[in-house]
């Protein structure tokens, strides 16, 4: 089925989601969203996919009272799970990632660049623990993988050291919310820019969270506002690539998020 909003207010405490200044976007929003009908939660609240893995999608209005975009979210237990990060100088779609690496879930990664047909990805990447490209600076953030718990850091307060014995990472910028909870791209860096976004986070207790918001409403500015005074208890989170490249696919219960192009880096989440 085509998934359709939910059309109940929530906003967190603090933010008011009514005066937001966004738009949505007019272009590249996938036609492709589909979910089960089983087992949904569309008031907001947290359903349980499988044992470790919750989903929860939370709607976004105007000043209008319209709706503009919709958060889905899913929170994933690491004791449950395991990660990795892929990477091919040839992108595929999400589905062919799935049916190729068997993963339970594939979610779009970071930002990436195109040389003479070639596909790289920016920032320093580890991929089956070899290193590649260059780490960013204080305003990015990184996921680290070192075979037992994966973990995000900001950069600035945590940089890589070349001799961590990581078996996967990728960095991707800016930082959404700071370790702590605190507010990581202020109203000062606001460029009024709405795009599609992916955002990987960590919540207090150690889960990893996907937040997809595939409309394209939200700033970086009002995202980040939105995540650090929100109920979903994040301690860091971290932008990922957005635009055309947000996607997210779940193999069971099956659900997707379709990105409007194939990608040649993406994460991917195994069952342990």
């Amino acid at each position: 089925m085509v998934l359709q909003p939910s059309y109940q207010t929530a906003c967190p405490a603090g933010i008011d989601c009514l005066n937001t200044g966004g738009t949505p976007a007019a272009t590249g929003i996938p036609t492709s969203v589909f979910f089960p009908t089983a087992g949904q939660a569309l008031d907001g609240k947290w359903s349980l996919l499988q044992p470790g893995l919750e989903r929860r999608e939370i709607p976004i209005y105007n000043n209008q009272s319209q709706p503009v975009e919709t958060l889905y979210i899913w929170r994933l237990d690491q004791q449950y799970f395991r990660m990795e990060v892929a990477f091919d100088e040839q992108p595929r779609t999400l589905e062919t990632w799935q049916r190729q690496t068997n993963a339970l879930m594939v979610v779009n990664g970071g930002f990436y660049s195109v040389e003479n047909e070639r596909y790289f990805p920016d920032g320093l990447t580890i991929v089956d623990g070899k290193a590649s490209g260059r780490s960013f600076g204080g305003s990015a953030g990184m996921l680290a993988i070192d075979g037992a718990r994966a973990e995000l850091r900001w950069l600035a307060q945590e940089p890589y050291d070349s001799y961590e014995p990581l078996e996967a990472a990728l960095q991707s910028f800016p930082i959404l919310v700071r370790p702590g909870g605190v507010l990581g791209y202020g109203p000062e860096k606001e460029s009024h820019a709405s795009a599609r976004r992916t955002v990987i986070g960590q919540d207090r207790d150690g889960r990893i969270l996907f937040i997809v918001t595939p409309q394209g409403y939200f700033t970086l500015h009002q995202l980040s506002a939105y995540l650090t005074e929100s109920d979903l208890g994040l301690d860091v989170a971290v932008n990922l690539d957005g635009g055309g490249s947000t996607g997210i696919l779940v193999a069971s219960p099956y659900e997707i998020i379709s990105p409007t192009r194939p990608l040649p880096f993406v994460i991917l989440v195994h069952a342990r």
